[in-house]
């Protein structure tokens, strides 16, 4: 597997998983995202990314989806393993590629602080 590669193992597709993430009310927000997370029972960071219509048309969320998932893609190495993330772009901002990264890095970390530690077998 290519280090930087962004594989569909490492994406959050099912309204299951949507739902388990939002359910568990653990949330960090900058002036850029806001992230929901859980921890999984996998040894890597999945990444579900929700763009509501306040966002602007389809051209601009579909941006701000290809936004986040790069920023993910590139910053995935660094980030905590073990966390099911929910990002969610603020409608107020536009938000740049530089930006997602290190919003996407400091809450991530903040939220892996702040969930119990993963259980292990």
């Amino acid at each position: 597997m290519k280090q930087f590669g962004h594989p569909p193992a490492n994406r959050i597709r099912s309204q299951q998983d949507f739902a388990a993430v939002y359910n568990a009310r653990q949330r960090a927000g900058d002036q850029n995202l806001l992230l929901f997370a859980i921890r999984n029972q996998l040894d890597h960071s999945r990444l579900g990314v929700s763009v509501s219509r306040k966002n602007g048309n389809a051209i601009r969320r579909a941006r701000k989806k290809r936004l986040l998932r790069e920023a993910f893609r590139l910053v995935r190495h660094q980030m905590p393993s073990n966390l099911d993330i929910i990002a969610i772009p603020r409608p107020t901002e536009e938000g740049d590629l530089q930006a997602y990264q290190k919003s996407l890095l400091r809450l991530a970390r903040k939220l892996d602080q702040r969930l119990p530690a993963p259980e292990r077998l």
